[in-house]
C-alpha cells in the first residue's frame, strides 16, 4: 500500500496495483482499475515514485524470507540468474508444453 493525501490534507492507504492510470491535468488524479477515481496533493512524479519503492519493498523482502521457513515440497520466492537457471528448476530430459493443458 502506498500513502497518498487528499485535498483536504486527510491520508488513506491505496493499493497500486489497482491503480489503472494516473493523470496531472492540473491536479493528480488516480483512477482505479474499478473506475473510482482519487484527487491527491501529490504530483504525478511523487506518485510514481512511492510505487516505485512499494514494489522495491515487496521484492526486497524476497531476500529477508528466512531458511527456517522452508518446507520440503513449497518453494520459496527467490531470484534466479545465471546461464543455468533454468536447469535448476526443469529437471533434465524433462519437456515443457509450448501452452498450458486444459482442465
Amino acid at each position: 500500500m502506498i500513502v497518498v493525501t487528499r485535498l483536504n490534507d486527510s491520508q488513506f492507504a491505496i493499493n497500486p496495483d489497482l491503480i489503472e492510470r494516473i493523470h496531472a491535468s492540473p491536479d493528480t488524479t488516480l483512477v482505479m482499475v474499478d473506475g473510482a477515481k482519487f484527487i491527491v496533493t501529490e504530483t504525478l512524479d511523487d506518485v510514481i515514485e512511492k510505487i516505485a519503492r512499494f514494489r522495491a519493498h515487496v521484492i526486497s523482502l524476497a531476500y529477508l524470507t528466512p531458511d527456517a521457513d522452508y518446507r520440503p515440497g513449497i518453494r520459496s520466492l527467490e531470484i534466479v540468474d545465471g546461464p543455468h537457471a533454468i536447469e535448476e528448476i526443469i529437471e533434465p530430459g524433462s519437456t515443457v508444453p509450448s501452452r498450458p493443458r486444459r482442465i
